[in-house]
């Protein structure tokens, strides 16, 4: 699975806000329309570390990660075992979940089509930074 990354430098965006919605009986989201949200303040946590990828490909479906979607990725976090990180191995981007294990890193995609990938000391290879959250179109 492939990432195409682009840097955003995010304006200030208010929309407007709802609050919770239920998946189950209606309720008049009318009276509610009073708030409003940010949406740079919901989503990026740090701009300076933000940035943004397209997914191209199928590996990561079973996190709910799909072809299409949009990655909020932050490169100021500490990759830590389990989480989903994009990253730089052998001149191509990918995003993958990572499992650290004592002497060896992981890259695991989220379908069994895939095998997990060993990174060792003949990759080229850099963790780039940690998925924050996911946008996608419906």
């Amino acid at each position: 699975m492939k990432v195409l990354l682009h840097l955003v430098i995010p304006g200030i965006f208010n929309f407007p806000f709802v609050g919770s919605i239920t998946a189950g009986f209606p309720s008049p989201a009318d009276d509610h329309l009073d708030k409003s949200i940010d949406l740079n303040a919901e989503i990026i946590k740090d701009k300076d570390a933000t940035f943004f990828g397209r997914v191209e490909g199928d590996s990561m479906t079973g996190a709910g990660i799909e072809h299409g979607d949009l990655l909020v990725i932050n490169k100021g976090l500490e990759p830590r075992d389990g989480k989903i990180a994009v990253c730089f191995i052998d001149g191509e981007f990918t995003v993958k979940r990572i499992k650290i294990e004592k002497h060896v890193i992981w890259l695991v995609a989220e379908n069994q089509k895939y095998k997990p990938i060993k990174v060792t000391a003949e990759n080229d290879f850099l963790i780039w930074g940690i998925v924050t959250n996911v946008i996608k179109y419906v």
